[in-house]
């Protein structure tokens, strides 16, 4: 069951984690009707159902732990280094939030370049895999946890009792899509990027995963396009085929060939 969930939707769960695994997913299979998890399991392998009860899966096994601004730096470096020359040039970038969870990330982005004036020249797509988490984002309702940052959108956010509520004007411009990295199709579906954002996602995928989604990444960014990762998450060791760059303290890499 591990294995195929690995190679459905790239999440791992070591042999340590196999209680974890079960105190997840049983529920789900008595839910179901299933009276094991061998049977929950064949199900998952060879039913026609079975591609949208791993989406369900995913819903369970997904932790959506983020906040406003998280690793801001990166985020500011992005929008001042790359976005605000190519809006004076008068280009129009396109910019993936992918894995986006609950959506503070792409909500983030899109508050630092409202700042700057510039959130109508640029296309922003936000996907994640978990239907739950992309209910949150489009609603645009948190809790207390989401502005840990001091800083958090100040200009955008309202109080309703207990929820902070994010703007419509931020929430709209974002094109929120529910992808599986995995579905290759789907993925490349999106079209080119100039930039895509894929942070403290990738620690949850064993090597020969990470470097299938990062080669996608590599092909659908256009030339010179950047993808960053998270702060704990090196390509390095890897090898892929990225120059890795600093900018204002912030690393990111940059695709190098054509």
């Amino acid at each position: 069951l591990s294995s195929l969930i690995e190679e459905r939707l790239g999440l791992y769960f070591s042999p340590d984690y196999r209680e974890l695994l079960v105190e997840k997913l049983s529920p789900r299979a008595v839910e179901r009707g299933f009276e094991s998890m061998l049977d929950y399991y064949y199900f998952l392998r060879y039913d026609a159902a079975a591609a949208t009860e791993l989406l369900a899966i995913a819903d369970v096994l997904t932790v959506n732990e983020t906040y406003f601004l998280r690793e801001a730096a990166q985020l500011r470096a992005l929008v001042d280094e790359l976005i605000v020359p190519a809006a004076s040039a008068g280009q129009r970038l396109r910019v993936w939030c992918a894995a986006c969870s609950t959506g503070e990330e792409p909500l983030s982005l899109a508050a630092l370049l409202d700042e700057r004036k510039l959130l109508d020249g640029v296309q922003l797509v936000a996907s994640d895999i978990s239907e739950r988490a992309l209910q949150i984002a489009r609603r645009g309702h948190y809790g207390t946890r989401a502005v840990r940052s001091l800083e958090a959108l100040p200009h955008w956010l309202s109080r309703e009792g207990q929820q902070h509520v994010v703007s419509t004007r931020l929430r709209d411009v974002i094109d929120w899509r529910r992808i599986n990295l995995l579905d290759e199709a789907a993925v490349q579906a999106l079209g080119r990027f100039d930039a895509i954002i894929c942070r403290n996602v990738l620690i949850y995928f064993r090597d020969p995963t990470v470097q299938a989604v990062v080669s996608r990444f590599h092909d659908m960014l256009t030339p010179g396009g950047y993808l960053l990762v998270g702060a704990s998450e090196s390509l390095l060791r890897l090898g892929t085929p990225f120059a890795c760059e600093e900018r204002r303290g912030a690393f990111f890499y940059r695709k190098t060939d054509s």
